[in-house]
């Protein structure tokens, strides 16, 4: 076997392979990209929340739930901000919530997905290799090249490397590249949005239990009174003191009232099996976490962003951002379709009629070539193309501004409804001792007989709506503060979670590998 000749085949295929990279490495360093280049839409210019300027603190009432709530203008916000509320099972929830809630899982795979997306985009910025290895054993008739001898069967073996290359001259793969990765990106700010949801869902179920819990208390201790009321009426119509109409009555209303225990217990074994969910468990297990009013503190140092932070703390604005980008990116892609494409192939290798014959003297094969290809009629397809490109990047737009929008008014209702609900809070309780008193003259007035049952009836009735009414007061006070820190955007860039280099909101990274 002649071997001399190898290493020389070898190096004409180094340099061959050499020749083809360096020409993708100075397509890539030198051709254009056409289409727009993104810059991210500024901050809106005096965008605001209120038209006069926050109030320094909410009102306060002395009821648990009822502290002030000071806003603090300009304050970073918590990563954990949940944690906040100081309840170790609320905490103890959450972090099995973000182990195992199947959304979540699902949000991180669709990153992963979208990041190997572009990491094969990037691929077609680099020359293709491959190797090939044929072995053949043929028996051919010499009629077919007018020689009437018999041709013996023969083998031929052919080794190749083939090389093609793209080149990237006007720059669509790349901003097909830049697309995907703004893609990518916006998958990683559904993720921060997917978590956002989920711990806020948590945090919203606990309250809501917490309430039902109260509500049924409530309810509880005013059937309680109402059992007492009903004897006492008892009593006095069998010595003659009252009539049949009024037991009956105060039995009727008893009866009312334990017919409002079912609903809420309906709605608390809902809320439990809501709570498994979340926190990717079957409603048949046990979830020993209870949560009532009293387990619950109100934060009482809340943040409100500077309005011109928000659209970077917003994931839901940072993703239709990222959607912006793509579109524009699609531009560049679209146009770029409507110029040459152009095309470089390589072929380098040895054919013998054995295996010890491959790159011996006389083997050679090898063969390049380029091609340009241009579209000259398509009924104006590509036209056509770009011009949708450019109407998807205009919706995109319009989704941006009305995400920033929302987001705006979502900050604000959160203000108002803290305000509002501190003032709820003051009056429900105001209200329950003032009902708590009227129950209590109008029961002695009763007794002494200077009053109808009517009225006893309509203060009773009086003092379990303002019951009902203080319990909800004040689950709308935390249900509306765990709302504020949502709408700011929940402190995603300060998780304790992510990896260092996880920056601020106008430095987000990717997650992942």
């Amino acid at each position: 076997m002649t071997t001399g000749n190898r290493p020389h085949r070898i190096d004409t295929l180094r340099r061959g392979v050499a020749f083809i990279a360096a020409i993708a490495a100075t397509s890539v360093a030198a051709g254009c990209e056409l289409g727009p280049d993104f810059t991210r839409p500024p901050a809106p210019q005096g965008a605001g929340y209120t038209p006069e300027p926050l109030p320094v603190a909410t009102a306060s009432s002395d009821v648990h739930g009822g502290e002030a709530q000071h806003f603090v203008e300009g304050r970073d916000i918590s990563g954990q901000w949940w944690t906040l509320f100081r309840s170790e099972a609320l905490n103890t929830l959450i972090d099995r919530a973000l182990k195992a809630n199947p959304s979540l899982q699902s949000a991180e795979a669709t990153l992963r997905e979208a990041q190997e997306n572009v990491y094969a985009e990037e691929g077609a910025l680099f020359p293709t290799l491959s190797v090939n290895f044929t072995p053949q054993h043929s028996k051919i008739s010499g009629e077919s090249f007018g020689v009437p001898a018999n041709i013996p069967a023969f083998n031929l073996v052919t080794a190749s490397v083939n090389v093609s290359y793209a080149v990237d001259v006007w720059g669509g793969t790349r901003r097909q590249v830049e697309s995907l990765q703004a893609q990518a990106e916006m998958d990683a700010f559904e993720l921060e949005a997917a978590y956002l949801t989920l711990t806020s869902n948590v945090v919203a179920a606990a309250i809501e239990e917490a309430s039902l819990r109260d509500q049924i208390a409530a309810t509880q201790d005013i059937i309680e009174i109402e059992s007492q009321e009903l004897d006492v009426l008892q009593h006095q119509f069998e010595l003659g003191g009252t009539s049949k109409v009024a037991v009956l009555a105060q039995a009727a209303t008893l009866a009312q009232t334990r017919a409002t225990l079912p609903p809420l217990e309906k709605q608390l074994a809902q809320q439990r099996d809501l709570l498994a969910n979340l926190i990717g468990r079957f409603p048949n297990e046990v979830i020993n976490e209870k949560f009532d009013i009293a387990s619950l503190q109100l934060p009482q140092e809340l943040p409100v962003s500077l309005p011109s932070k928000l659209v970077e703390q917003r994931p839901d604005v940072r993703a239709a951002e990222s959607e912006l980008h793509a579109a524009s990116a699609s531009i560049g892609v679209a146009t770029a379709n409507q110029f040459p494409q152009f095309d470089i192939t390589g072929q380098l290798g040895s054919s013998a009629t054995g295996f010890g014959g491959l790159f011996s003297s006389g083997t050679a094969i090898w063969n390049i070539a380029g091609s340009a290809t241009q579209t000259i009629f398509d009924a104006d397809t590509l036209l056509h193309k770009k011009r949708a490109a450019v109407a998807a990047f205009d919706a995109s737009d319009a989704i941006y501004r009305s995400t920033v929008l929302s987001a705006f008014q979502n900050v604000a209702d959160t203000l108002r409804a803290l305000e509002s609900d501190a003032n709820a809070v003051n009056a429900q309780l105001a209200a329950v001792r003032a009902a708590a008193d009227s129950l209590a003259i109008t029961r002695t007035q009763y007794q002494a007989g200077a009053i109808t049952y009517l009225s006893l009836l309509t203060t009773e009735q009086t003092y379990q709506q303002a019951r009902i009414g203080l319990v909800q007061a004040q689950a709308s006070r935390y249900a509306d503060t765990a709302a504020l820190f949502v709408a700011l955007g929940g402190g995603w860039w300060n998780r304790k979670d992510l990896p260092p280099d996880y920056g601020a909101p106008e430095t987000f990274v990717e997650i992942g590998p």
